[in-house]
């Protein structure tokens, strides 16, 4: 039955009807799976994140837009590196969203009727399983060649370092070793992070997922300000700052939100926050 409580919650989102065949198919009634949709009435926002999950998981745009984004960073890259002088050059990223996929964990989440847990999250990240973005080992390998120090200024903690550093290696990214890490402490503001690298290092590009990976005037929750932030560093998007698409979680859901209240309340806000006619 626990099959079929995961087939009821894809069934509010359209995609029942092949899956039904199936499991009827495997000694589960039709009628049986009907009971178990109206049941299983899934949340608008774990709805939401079940797919935007597949849009990550299954399009080929986003891989496109993956691709595109590192390959720009890469001609920056060669750019900057022509006309640099002063310290050593670095790159800052972001790892969640940025480099390596995480969508695995919100679908997990989604088909039990629940959101984002630490508890969870801390499972999925000691599993070491994440994919990386395409285009995101081979940018990153060119810039190691280039002779350019690499940051992983996450938002992950102490008691995830053992399972995103193998995650990386795993998957070929270089310069994965302690000294390139910086995880979160008392805070998610990068800002410190950011500044401690730049005592022995320009910094060429940044790259995130959330803008909150480029300054911490984006961290805010105030919608209007974030976008006001959005027109003031305008200029050093696709310069200095390369964003790679994430539409299944970030300081936008938490400003649209006015914080992480409890899903019902996600639920009730987003019905009455989007536009319609």
């Amino acid at each position: 039955m626990k099959l079929v409580k995961k087939i009821a919650l894809f069934a509010t989102l359209g995609a029942v009807a092949p899956s039904c065949i199936v499991v009827a198919g495997n000694g589960v009634s039709n009628q049986e799976v009907s009971k178990a949709q109206s049941k299983q009435a899934i949340s608008p926002t774990l709805g939401g994140k079940l797919f935007t999950a597949a849009w990550m998981q299954r399009s080929a745009e986003y891989q496109a837009l993956c691709i595109q984004s590192f390959d720009w960073a890469k001609h920056r890259l060669a750019d900057i590196i022509a006309k640099h002088q002063g310290k050593p050059l670095a790159i800052v990223t972001d790892i969640d969203e940025t480099i390596i996929d995480n969508s695995p964990n919100a679908v997990h989440q989604a088909l039990k009727g629940e959101d984002y847990t630490d508890k969870s999250w801390d499972e999925w990240c000691d599993r070491a399983d994440a994919v990386a973005l395409a285009g995101a080992v081979k940018f990153f390998n060119y810039a190691d060649q280039k002779g350019v120090k690499v940051f992983y200024i996450t938002n992950r903690t102490e008691r995830n370092r053992k399972g995103t550093m193998a995650n990386l290696k795993k998957l070929g990214f270089p310069q994965v070793d302690d000294a390139s890490f910086l995880f979160r402490g008392d805070t998610s503001d990068k800002t410190a992070r950011r500044n401690e690298v730049l005592k022995n290092y320009d910094i060429a590009l940044l790259l995130g997922d959330n803008l909150g990976d480029f300054d911490h005037l984006f961290d805010t929750s105030n919608e209007q300000e974030r976008l006001n932030a959005v027109q003031k560093f305008e200029n050093d998007f696709g310069h200095r700052f390369i964003v790679l698409p994430n539409p299944n979680y970030g300081t936008w859901e938490k400003a649209m939100n006015g914080g992480y209240p409890p899903l019902k309340e996600k639920d009730s806000k987003l019905k009455s926050l989007l536009k319609t006619y």
